[in-house]
């Protein structure tokens, strides 16, 4: 059972389980189908044997032993996959739990009244304060607020949204930081972001890769070849006067499709599902982990993927005469109350560079940041005043600063800006004295991952809110090949299907509900931990490192999944055409004396011959379930010197195993037919 996140729920699995009844899973999967199939007809020859009381289709306990061994054959191979492969579809569910859960007040007549946010309705008023979550969209009519987006947007900078200004909209599912407003809501039910997320998620469809198609297309081959050779057996066999019963046609005709490879697929997916568990990655079906072994572009969401997610201070500059011990004293002072990851890096900053520490002395009245105001800081009982805040407000309060000292902190102002950082900055008694530096932090070691990623082949794409500016800066500090800036939810869907469209598989990475139709279209989508809940629904795989470089480790167990898919294949189709040499001649060497010389284990009877790879057929999955389950170790080697040693390992052992086993099971079976 996992953490409450990201645990499998057990009901669901015993539902995707009754899902391999729908008619639709079956024509998807036509080996498993058929043999479901011929294990029913097996069934019905069997009761209408005992029905019957006679022997017209065959001994009715040599009928029964092949039934039983055939379901074992099913039940091995399709258990283990419904099993493998359950998880929640319903991807969207979160989404409408935040738009429909969130209670609202309701403005009526200057009375308030709380309510569903369901019921809202266009031109309704509510009203929201401080760590209120905003229950709908709309526009603000009333006061000015400081709203944290980043539930939405993935940017943890707070914004300002103001009544009358050009930024006056709100979003459903943000939360208020500070003051109290007053909104109208501005979309119809089933019009919202919300709205439109959840269609965008539902529209999402992960198409099937080469491999798999491929595979699927093998074995349907495969399939529809043995069909006509086992039908035509029949009017052979007539005609040679040689007996061959319904029970023994579908018998071989399962024997030599290639059930060994249908059963083994899900216990290839269950191994990759635990290897990426071991590396702290939820993975929600095996088909996603195999997948990343062959993705050719990864996109990742800047903000709590690629940077820390929070900015922080990296750097003080104080003005011209100002000495740096009382600009880092005033900054410290004047955010020993901010309680934001902003404000304790400050606090964090002096004492790491500068191995300053301060306390605030006694009677100091602490001056909370206000969306008015838009600066925060404290008053000393000797008077001095300290302000930190945006730019544009601290310059207009330090009134008493020179125009030298504004010049040059705003020259510095732009340079932080230019760099993709933000200025905050710092002024006493109505002098502007500095500036600090907030910057997003690159997660640590990323650049040396995303090298590694594209000498395996992998394209890194950044996505990111930001302007160009900001993104190109942070694209190249993190060594990223590309990057979408000031993108839009469906902008990153769209390059996504526009990249599908080229062939390419494509993974993203996120971890803001804006990311969650893009994680839902992708190939495969990672969610990291931290961040929200309809993210994790919309991926297939959630990290719960929150590590981006992660990927590595997904990228190289996958392609250790689709080795191991790789020689189990090459082993089961050679498997299956050594039954057919095996059995076959053993069939009608008494009525075509030629083919004695290919009836080269001497099988005692039809029977014998059919029962024994039966019994093989039945005992081969579960002896190759550890193998599947362990893998073929990974080693960058090329395809052509891959594909020698799977047909040299893999193909020799397919053709050879076969001719062994079955005839070693004949002389014990042969003692009782």
């Amino acid at each position: 059972m996992k953490n409450k996140n990201n645990q499998v729920n057990t009901s669901q699995a015993f539902k995707e389980a009754f899902i391999k009844l729908n008619p639709s899973y079956m024509i998807k999967n036509p080996v498993m189908f058929t043999v479901e199939l011929g294990t029913l007809i097996m069934l019905v020859v069997t009761v209408v044997s005992l029905v019957s009381q006679n022997d017209f289709l065959g001994n009715f306990g040599y009928n029964l032993t092949i039934t039983l061994l055939l379901f074992l054959t099913v039940l091995l191979g399709n258990f283990a996959e419904a099993i493998a492969e359950a998880r929640g579809k319903a991807q969207a569910d979160t989404l409408r739990k935040t738009r429909q859960d969130t209670p609202a007040r309701l403005l009526t007549n200057g009375k308030e009244e709380v309510v569903s946010s369901a019921s809202l309705k266009k031109g309704d008023l509510f009203v929201c304060e401080a760590n209120d979550i905003i229950p709908a969209d709309g526009e603000i009519v009333e006061g000015l607020a400081s709203i944290d987006e980043s539930a939405i947007t993935g940017e943890s900078a707070p914004v300002i949204r103001e009544a009358g200004s050009d930024q006056n909209t709100v979003i459903g599912g943000t939360r208020v930081l500070s003051d109290r407003i007053v909104i109208s809501v501005s979309s119809n039910p089933g019009e919202s972001f919300l709205d439109k997320m959840i269609a965008l998620v539902e529209g999402a469809n992960r198409q099937k890769t080469p491999n798999e198609i491929a595979l699927t297309i093998l074995l349907a081959a495969f399939t529809l070849v043995f069909l006509i050779v086992t039908v035509t057996l029949k009017p052979f066999a007539d005609f040679l006067n040689v007996s061959l019963s319904l029970a023994a046609l579908v018998s071989l005709f399962v024997c030599l499709i290639p059930t060994t490879i249908g059963g083994l697929l899900s216990a290839i997916g269950i191994a990759g599902m635990d290897r990426a568990l071991k590396a702290n990655i939820i993975a929600k079906s095996g088909k996603a982990v195999e997948t990343a072994g062959d993705i050719d572009v990864l996109l990742l969401d800047k903000t709590g993927t690629i940077t820390i997610g929070n900015r922080k201070a990296t750097a003080f500059i104080n003005a011209p005469e100002v000495p740096m011990e009382d600009l880092v004293k005033a900054s410290v002072l004047g955010s020993l109350a901010d309680t934001t990851p902003e404000g304790k890096s400050v606090v964090e900053l002096a004492r790491k560079k500068e191995n300053a520490t301060y306390e605030a002395p006694r009677s100091s009245r602490f001056i909370d940041f206000s969306a008015e105001t838009r600066m925060s800081g404290i008053d000393l009982p000797d008077g001095t005043r300290i302000r930190k805040g945006a730019w544009d407000t601290i310059k207009k309060w330090s009134v008493k600063s020179s125009t030298s000292d504004l010049d040059f902190l705003e020259n510095e102002v732009t340079k932080i800006a230019e760099k993709g950082g933000t200025p905050l900055a710092v002024s006493v008694n109505e002098h502007a004295i500095g500036v600090i530096q907030l910057e997003d932090i690159i997660k640590p070691g990323i650049q040396q991952r995303f090298a590694r990623l594209r000498k395996m082949g992998v394209k890194t794409v950044m996505v990111t809110g930001d302007n160009p500016l900001t993104a190109k800066f942070i694209a190249e500090l993190a060594g990223v090949d590309d990057f979408i800036a000031e993108a839009k939810p469906e902008d990153k869907m769209n390059y996504i299907k526009n990249e599908q469209k080229e062939g390419k598989l494509v993974a993203m990475m996120g971890d803001g509900t804006n990311d969650a139709p893009a994680l839902a279209q992708a190939d495969v989508g990672v969610a990291m931990n931290s961040g929200t809940q309809a993210a994790k629904e919309a991926a297939n795989m959630v990290d719960l490192d929150s590590d981006p470089t992660k990927l590595l480790e997904v990228v190289e167990i996958g392609k250790q999944l689709l080795i191991t898919r790789g020689n189990i294949t090459t082993f089961s189709i050679a498997n299956d055409v050594a039954k057919y040499f095996a059995i076959v001649p053993a069939l009608f060497a008494a009525s075509i004396p030629g083919l004695a010389a290919l009836d080269l284990m001497g099988l005692s009877s039809p029977e014998s011959a059919i029962l024994s790879a039966v019994i093989f057929n039945a005992l081969i999955i579960p002896a190759l379930i550890p193998l599947a389950l362990k893998g073929s170790k990974y080693r960058p080697i090329g395809a052509s010197a891959l594909l020698s040693r799977n047909l040299l390992i893999y193909g020799l052992g397919g053709v050879i195993l076969p001719f062994i086993g079955i005839k070693a099971i004949d002389l014990v079976v042969s003692l009782f037919i």
